[in-house]
């Protein structure tokens, strides 16, 4: 799998909080929801984002926008509307004097706003947590990313518009994958974006060696990988191989594995209640020790005591 992927496949949202938002002129919604990571997709109308700092953006039907920060931020239907509602963490909805606006603004199934039938309208999705290998990604990303209509051929806009509406068996898990195609759609428009320099894992895809060497460290991460065995499956010297990566990649292939088995480790003692020895074993670690220091020299407490306090 290609490094994307592969970040988008580690722990993360499920059952992202995920609505369609109607509104009629005038209106002004602040965000302080602190979901790291949103995707704002418009399907009629327009509407304003407007950033704590940087200038203000304009959606129009079939924009995307990534928002890759927890920080507040306003949409309006004009930058300078003064905000009538704010949306706190895990959705919670207030006037800004502290008034609940949870059931006025309720407008059916997955709709908010101030009108069912609002001219403004656009599908909302936010992911509450990323881990810490989602994390490796949103730290590259600028903090927002826009797409415009021109710019893309997706049509999962369309589909999700379609399903939001919809209450059935696995609809939840639909939505979900729609909503990850979205933001892969806008990630992967940035990457390749001439303007643009993400770091050399986000292009590495592109170059069949070193992509087939991230597949492998990405697909069989237990596996005691050295770079004389990658080289050996991808067809390269040791020296040639070492090179090659650290070219296209930007850091040495042990390098990157570790932060990788160690991302991933991080999320396993964040979601799953597995034993030390096991959780490093999953990610590639023979000894608990060498696993603990490397653990702990990486995130400044060892396993126990970072489990403890994500749990906290």
């Amino acid at each position: 799998m290609d490094p994307v992927t592969a970040l988008l496949d580690a722990p993360r949202a499920q059952g992202a909080f995920l609505l369609r938002v109607a509104m009629t002129p005038p209106w002004s919604v602040r965000i302080k929801d602190e979901a790291p990571l949103t995707v704002v997709a418009v399907t009629s109308g327009s509407a304003c984002y407007v950033p704590e700092e940087g200038d203000p953006v304009r959606l129009l039907p079939g924009d995307l926008l990534l928002i890759a920060r927890p920080d507040p931020y306003l949409f309006a239907d004009t930058a300078d509307r003064p905000p009538q509602a704010v949306i706190h963490p895990g959705g919670r909805c207030e006037t800004p004097v502290g008034a609940s606006l949870e059931l006025p603004m309720r407008q059916g199934v997955r709709t908010w706003g101030n009108a069912a039938q609002g001219r403004d309208t656009m599908l909302v999705g936010t992911y509450p947590s990323v881990g810490e290998a989602g994390s490796r990604l949103l730290s590259v990303l600028p903090p927002t990313v826009h797409v415009r209509a021109s710019d893309h051929r997706t049509g999962l806009i369309a589909v999700l518009a379609e399903e939001i509406h919809v209450d059935g068996v696995g609809q939840a898990s639909l939505l979900d994958r729609l909503l990850d195609g979205l933001t892969v759609t806008a990630i992967r428009q940035w990457v390749e974006s001439p303007a643009q320099r993400p770091p050399g894992w986000l292009r590495a895809g592109a170059d069949p060696v070193v992509g087939a060497a991230l597949d492998l460290m990405h697909d069989e991460t237990a596996q005691p990988w050295t770079v004389a065995s990658l080289a050996r499956r991808v067809g390269l010297s040791r020296a040639g191989f070492a090179r090659r990566f650290t070219a296209v990649v930007g850091e040495p292939p042990m390098s990157y594995l570790t932060s990788w088995r160690l991302a991933l480790a991080a999320d396993r003692l964040r979601h799953s209640d597995a034993p030390v020895f096991r959780v490093a074993a999953d990610v590639g670690y023979r000894s608990q020790f060498t696993f603990s220091t490397a653990f702990k020299r990486h995130y400044g407490d060892g396993p126990l005591a970072y489990r403890r306090q994500a749990g906290s």
